[in-house]
């Protein structure tokens, strides 16, 4: 086993997390959230998408946010970007990253962007050649690489197959995403393993949703092979559309806790991260998704 010392986390919920609500979530809400993420240690950040405000209402206010925040020096602020209008609306706010997204299942592709996996990847290609001209990192997240809600198991070489396309138009880092929460961990072992046909370990990311209580142990699952990024979400936000009820991405203070406790370092402060958690999950008038924030701040209480 070849456990990491230290490890490093994108935090989602400010874009992945939020993205679903269905109550409106004020500007200035999420620049604060994003303000608190960075005072707790958060280096990376995926603030927003510049998608069609049509499809996603929840990010119409992308530019706004992205305007308002006081960047700190060390923070990777990310946006996603699906296509070159979208890339053209996010450049003039400088995000130092841009995330483009592909699936490792045609289903999904056809459903969710109407084209099949190789066409998804002709429209990223000048995208990914405009943000690498601009001076800008690329991101890939590689959606539904263990199951997916209309094919059902996906094979490792599917996932083989989009980190290789991935590779040929110049992403740089690839995120290996259970998009439903269906794996388990060697389902998702086999995943991280198919992408390192095409990455090295130092620029593959775990991407685990906790629809059915696994995400913690798909993390463990990815520690032991040496992944050390991962995709996480302050207090569970995020839905997951195709799992009617069940909660989305793992929480980032599960995480950490997981991390802590394991002496693995990430730089964040528990603490600090627990009050972003509280703050916005107080914001949209809910109780927090994340396990280890509802015991400390019950323990704080006395």
């Amino acid at each position: 086993m070849n456990i990491p010392s230290r490890v490093k986390l994108v935090e989602v919920g400010p874009r992945d997390g939020l993205q679903n609500e269905k109550q409106a979530v004020p500007a200035a809400v999420k620049i604060a959230l994003v303000h608190l993420l960075q005072d707790a240690g958060l280096t990376e950040i995926e603030v927003t998408s510049f998608v069609s405000p049509k499809w996603v209402p929840q990010m119409a206010d992308n530019a706004e946010v992205m305007a308002g925040i006081a960047r700190q020096a060390g923070v990777r602020y990310s946006v996603l970007t699906p296509n070159m209008q979208g890339f053209l609306a996010a450049a003039p706010t400088r995000p130092d990253e841009v995330v483009v997204f592909g699936a490792a299942s045609e289903a999904f592709s056809q459903k969710n962007i109407n084209c099949s996996i190789a066409e998804s990847i002709e429209r990223f290609r000048p995208v990914v050649l405009a943000a690498k001209a601009a001076g800008m990192a690329v991101r890939g997240a590689m959606s539904c690489t263990v199951g997916c809600p209309y094919e059902g198991e996906i094979a490792p070489q599917r996932v083989a197959y989009l980190a290789g396309l991935m590779k040929d138009i110049g992403v740089d880092h690839v995120g290996v995403a259970d998009t439903i929460g269906v794996g388990t961990p060697r389902k998702v072992q086999r995943a991280l393993e198919a992408t390192l046909q095409h990455y090295d370990i130092d620029h593959i990311s775990g991407h685990y949703h906790d629809t059915y209580g696994q995400a913690l142990a798909n993390t463990l699952a990815s520690l032991e092979l040496g992944v050390w990024n991962f995709d996480t979400s302050v207090a569970g936000l995020g839905g997951c559309p195709y799992a009617k009820g069940a909660t989305g991405n793992v929480a980032t203070e599960d995480v950490v806790y997981l991390l802590h406790g394991m002496g693995i370092e990430t730089g964040i402060d528990l603490d600090k991260l627990i009050d972003a958690g509280k703050f916005i999950s107080d914001a949209l008038g809910r109780k927090s998704l994340s396990r280890a924030a509802n015991a400390l701040l019950a323990k704080r209480l006395g």
